[in-house]
């Protein structure tokens, strides 16, 4: 495996664990509550959580076509930008931040993804 390849999968896996992972370890409680906060219907959370599972299998799942998975990029983009907004509008500049760390790391991600299959 070249340097370029180590690089997408070790980048892949964190971003990937890094969107998916918190829904599933934070406490219901506060993630219940983050959507009435931000005055999201009750059924986005399972809604969000069922799409970035769905996502984050089409991106690490090698035989997927490319198109899939640009598109599980863009969702994921779109995912943690409009919550990048959500949570700076709502909760002020540091919770509007964090997003933005998987968001960089997505992308590192997405640099590598194009890199290594060179879509032309």
């Amino acid at each position: 495996m070249n340097k370029d390849k180590k690089i997408y999968w070790i980048v892949t896996i964190i971003a990937m664990a890094l969107i998916v992972l918190p829904s599933y370890f934070a406490p219901r409680e506060y993630l219940e509550e983050t959507m009435r906060r931000m005055q999201f219907p009750s059924y986005f959370g399972l809604e969000l959580d069922i799409l970035k599972v769905v996502g984050a299998i089409i991106i690490l799942i090698p035989v997927i076509p490319a198109m899939f998975k640009e598109w599980s990029y863009v969702g994921f983009g779109i995912l943690l930008l409009s919550a990048s907004l959500a949570h700076f509008i709502i909760d002020g500049w540091a919770k509007g931040m964090a997003p933005l760390v998987p968001f960089a790391i997505l992308s590192v991600s997405y640099y590598y993804f194009r890199k290594l299959n060179d879509v032309k």
